[in-house]
Order: structure tokens, then C-alpha cells, then sequence
């Protein structure tokens, strides 16, 4: 069983993630880490403790961390309004850590089986770890990264995709270190998208109900604020990478990440170019089966 930590900014899809991952029974999730991004590190921590609620999980420790981005001003996301799950207001106690870099290199260091970091959110989190303890981040087994836009416009500036934007900076430590990085891009997130219809084939009746009613103003905002009609499943789809690789095509870049660019910051970007020797530092998910990922999302949600 593959071992991960999920480190997240919960969000609606990010939400989605989280359900997946932990309906699946496949992974052996060590934590969950929150981070501000889509909302406060406060709404972020309610909202990973409502999910959890919501699925009877109760062995898996969440622990909250970055409270904003490494060097700017935290920028929230419209498209999950002001909770991070539109119409779920949790009212739950977030009950605060405050220690999420620490307990990332703590469960790394003392885990005799490798772990992999799946990370849906803004990278600070990670970022913190790898400044504070750089040798063991390099233990780490992978890191799945859902954030970037290679060749399509940006979600959150016209280039930039919204979790790079918001922290650049931890997005160029996270790439600058030596270790395997596995990208989730707009690029293909964009193309594989599901539908109210879908979600109300969830057999699941008490967890199909509280889904539609966040996702289905999820998915009014997305195509207000982004012009994409349907459900977006961004952070799902780095998930479902880990638990379906054989539905997935591949291939290794050199990405260097903007930090400075007044119309740029926070841009992902690849070497194009066909000639050169190049130093490639990570694989990027190209290619999703789109009906096995339907079909698997739908039918593990269904349990």
C-alpha cells in the first residue's frame, strides 16, 4: 500500500481529493497538511475536519501550517467563496497545529517505508521542510504536484496557475530540489472535467447530497470567474494518478518557476525546445483516460 502525506488547501476539488483518496483504500494516508491557499489556514483545517467527519474517518491526524505564503500577502480563491466549499459552511473547531513543515519532516524521517507527497495546494508547506530539513526531504519517494499551465493561459494571471501564483517562490524551491517531481498541469486538468449527471450516479446517497451541493456552485463560479463549463477536478486528478498510473501518459521537462515577472510571477516555465542538452527535473501528466477516470471516480465514491 502506498504510503502518502496530503498536503492541501481545501477547496472544493481539493475536497474532492481527499474523498477519493481516502474511499479508495489504497493509501495509507500518514497526515493530512493544510495550507492557505484557496482560503485561511483557519477555513482550510475546518474544512479537511468536516471531510473526515463526513467519511467517519478518524485515524488520520491533520495538522495545519503555512498561515500565508513564503514572501507576499495571502491571495484567496473566488471559485470556492469565502468558506472553501461554497455552500458547506463547516462550524467545526479547526483546532490549529501550526506545525505542518515539522510534522512532514518528523513522519518522513521515522516512516521506514518511503512516502510520497501529494501536494494540492500552495507549496509553502513543503517549501518550509525542504529549507529546514533538506536531508531528510531527500528520503521523500516522489512529490505529486497539481499547479502549474505549460501551453494554456493561467486561472489566476494570464499565465500563471492559481497555486503557483499564489506562492512562487516555494513553487521554485519545491522545483530547484533534487528530488522526483511528478506535474498535474492546467493543461491536462482542463480536459478532463465531469458533470452534475455524474456526480448524481454516486450511489452513496448521504455523501452524493452534501458533494452536489458544494461542487454544483463550484462549478457555477468556475465558469463565471474561468469560462469552463463543468466540474473541474483539478487536485482529483493527481490522486488519481497515484492510484491508476497505467491510465496515464507521461513525459520529463526542465520547468524553472517565475518569481519576479510583473505580468509573469509565478509562471511554469518548460524548455520547448528540441535542440540542447537539457537537465529534465520533472514528469509531467500529458494524457488522462478520461472514461477510466469517470468510471473509477464514480464507483469508489459509490462505497
Amino acid at each position: 500500500m502506498k504510503k502518502i502525506i496530503l498536503d492541501t488547501d481545501p477547496g472544493c476539488d481539493d475536497a474532492l481529493a481527499i474523498v477519493l483518496a481516502v474511499k479508495s483504500k489504497k493509501l495509507k494516508i500518514a497526515a493530512i497538511t493544510t495550507v492557505a491557499g484557496n482560503s485561511t489556514v483557519e477555513n482550510t483545517t475546518r474544512n479537511a475536519r468536516y471531510i473526515l467527519e463526513l467519511l467517519k474517518e478518524k485515524n488520520i491526524p491533520i495538522y495545519s501550517g503555512a498561515t500565508k505564503p513564503l514572501k507576499q500577502d495571502l491571495v484567496q480563491a473566488v471559485v470556492h467563496d469565502k468558506s472553501g466549499l461554497t455552500e458547506i459552511r463547516p462550524e467545526n473547531e479547526e483546532q490549529l497545529t501550526n506545525n505542518a513543515p515539522e510534522k512532514i519532516i518528523s513522519l518522513i524521517a521515522d516512516s521506514p517505508q518511503k512516502i510520497t507527497l501529494v501536494a494540492i495546494g500552495p507549496l509553502t508547506n513543503i517549501a518550509m521542510a525542504i529549507k529546514k530539513n533538506p536531508q531528510v526531504m531527500l528520503k521523500i519517494k516522489r512529490i505529486i504536484i497539481m499547479g502549474g499551465a505549460l501551453r494554456v493561459p493561467g486561472n489566476k494571471s494570464r499565465v500563471a496557475e492559481f497555486n503557483f501564483f499564489v506562492d512562487p517562490e516555494a513553487a521554485k524551491i519545491v522545483f530547484d530540489f533534487p528530488v522526483k517531481k511528478i506535474l498535474v498541469p492546467l493543461d491536462i486538468c482542463n480536459k478532463i472535467r465531469l458533470s452534475v449527471r455524474d456526480f448524481k450516479q454516486i450511489e452513496n446517497k448521504i455523501l452524493r447530497e452534501k458533494l452536489l451541493k458544494m461542487i454544483i456552485p463550484f462549478s457555477q463560479n468556475t465558469r463565471k470567474n474561468e469560462g469552463f463549463t463543468g466540474i473541474m477536478m483539478y487536485d482529483v486528478l493527481a490522486v488519481f494518478s497515484l492510484l491508476k498510473p497505467n491510465f496515464i501518459k507521461t513525459k520529463d521537462y526542465d520547468i524553472k518557476i517565475e518569481t519576479k515577472g510583473k505580468l509573469t510571477r509565478g509562471v511554469s516555465v518548460p524548455d520547448l525546445r528540441t535542440e540542447g542538452i537539457k537537465e529534465n527535473n520533472v514528469t509531467v501528466i500529458e494524457q488522462v483516460d478520461k472514461r477510466e477516470f469517470r468510471n473509477y471516480f464514480i464507483n469508489t465514491l459509490s462505497k
